[in-house]
């Protein structure tokens, strides 16, 4: 049997540790934003979350998967979150450039039509990429309310190419506290540090934030379809639940992007009704 390292569990007792650091000081924010996802969700509207990169896993995280309700509308790009091929055509570099690229968040938002009680969640660790502040930005010139889910320690001491980070651009900030750089292990011999937190403990503030957004949309008699495990209930109910909750996201989610098809069309209709009669010259008559 192979000897344990003298490291062996010290990554783990620090996401633990940044974990409880998380419950003892974002409480009251994160109790804040399943309060604006409850009201969106509850008034028929959207919870919405951008992640850019690997970000991308707390948006998964939130819906569609075991434990999750509609309500929640996860969108990501494949452009700045494919990761898996690393090198060559849809490598990690054109995904970093990509993320990097302004305006980018503008053309994904332009896709939906916002509820007036919706939520923007934007999730970055470092809170530097241009598309996330940019997401975060362009959420807030539309009336959404937007919570940034981000690293403080890092974004203290690093700028995004637009000089402004997601912090200082969103209504409400959840700190997930992970240090600049985001490993938390240094092994010996080694110069830099290796084994990332932030996927952890993000995922505990998504989870928690659904939880709460549960009970309070439950104690306004709002209960919605739940994903669940057949081994929990069956497989004849969960392959109810599941059509359920994904027809009930399919509503909502048409509603938002047929909504901003309607609204397009309605500019157009605007636009020709306002354009000056040209006057155009009789056409001879044959002889």
């Amino acid at each position: 049997m192979a000897s344990t390292g003298q490291l062996a569990g010290q990554w783990s007792t620090r996401v633990i540790e940044l974990i409880q650091q998380v419950q003892e000081t974002q409480a009251e924010a994160i109790a804040t934003a399943a309060h604006w996802c409850g009201d969106a969700i509850a008034s028929g509207g959207l919870a919405h979350m951008f992640g850019s990169g690997h970000s991308r896993m707390a948006v998964e995280e939130m819906f569609p998967r075991y434990g999750s309700y509609p309500g929640f509308h996860p969108i990501v790009e494949l452009s700045t979150t494919f990761h898996t091929q690393v090198v060559g055509a849809n490598g990690q570099r054109q995904a970093m450039y990509v993320e990097r690229t302004s305006g980018l968040a503008d053309v994904v938002l332009s896709n939906f039509a916002f509820g007036h009680r919706d939520v923007m969640i934007v999730f970055s660790v470092s809170g530097t990429s241009t598309v996330a502040v940019e997401m975060a930005q362009g959420a807030k010139s539309r009336g959404l309310r937007t919570v940034a889910v981000t690293s403080v320690p890092h974004s203290s001491v690093s700028r995004s190419p637009t000089g402004t980070t997601l912090r200082e651009v969103a209504d409400l900030v959840i700190d997930i506290g992970t240090p600049p750089g985001d490993a938390l292990v240094q092994v010996p011999g080694l110069d830099t540090p290796v084994g990332p937190g932030s996927t952890a403990v993000t995922v505990a503030v998504v989870n928690e934030l659904k939880v709460q957004t549960a009970e309070l949309l439950v104690a306004r008699g709002v209960h919605l379809p739940v994903l669940t495990s057949a081994v929990i209930v069956g497989n004849e109910r969960s392959a109810e639940l599941f059509d359920a909750a994904y027809d009930e996201h399919a509503r909502r989610v048409a509603t938002a992007i047929g909504g901003a098809g309607a609204a397009r069309a309605e500019a157009r209709a605007g636009r020709a009704a306002k354009l000056p009669m040209v006057e155009r010259p009789e056409r001879p008559t044959a002889t």
